[in-house]
């Protein structure tokens, strides 16, 4: 590991996968596509190489996660080597009691109402708004 440190740059989603911030490469180069990654503040394509010292900042399944560069790491490893990789300045996740809760019908309800439809679609974050 040591000599890969020594070496200048990697891929920024390849060392983003790498130190486990997200579960497959895929999901780190569709993130950086999306514009969800930011390195030193400016949105980068997946190829954009890092180095030690930057900052990263990514928003992934809704969290958003700020690290710094410590160390380049080329393959993915395991976890206890991928925290040593970078320092998390990240904010705390949020706690469970302010999750919004999802909507649930009782059972024996029966079939919800159009009504009933839209209220539930209006309680679910993250859902498009129906268009008339």
């Amino acid at each position: 590991m040591d000599s890969e440190g020594a070496q200048g740059s990697v891929r920024v989603d390849a060392w983003i996968w790498s130190v486990r911030l997200t579960k497959t490469r895929s999901q780190a180069a569709a993130a950086c596509k999306a514009g969800h990654v930011r390195v030193n503040g400016t949105r980068v394509k997946p190829a954009q190489s890092i180095r030690v010292g930057d900052q990263v900042r990514i928003f992934h399944e809704g969290r958003e996660r700020l690290v710094v560069v410590v160390q380049i790491i080329r393959k993915r490893v395991g976890a206890p080597v991928a925290v040593q990789a970078y320092v998390d300045n990240s904010p705390p996740p949020p706690p469970k009691e302010f999750v919004a809760p999802v909507a649930v019908r009782d059972r024996g309800a029966g079939r919800p109402t159009k009504r009933d439809r839209r209220e539930m679609e209006r309680l679910q974050p993250g859902q498009p708004k129906p268009t008339r």
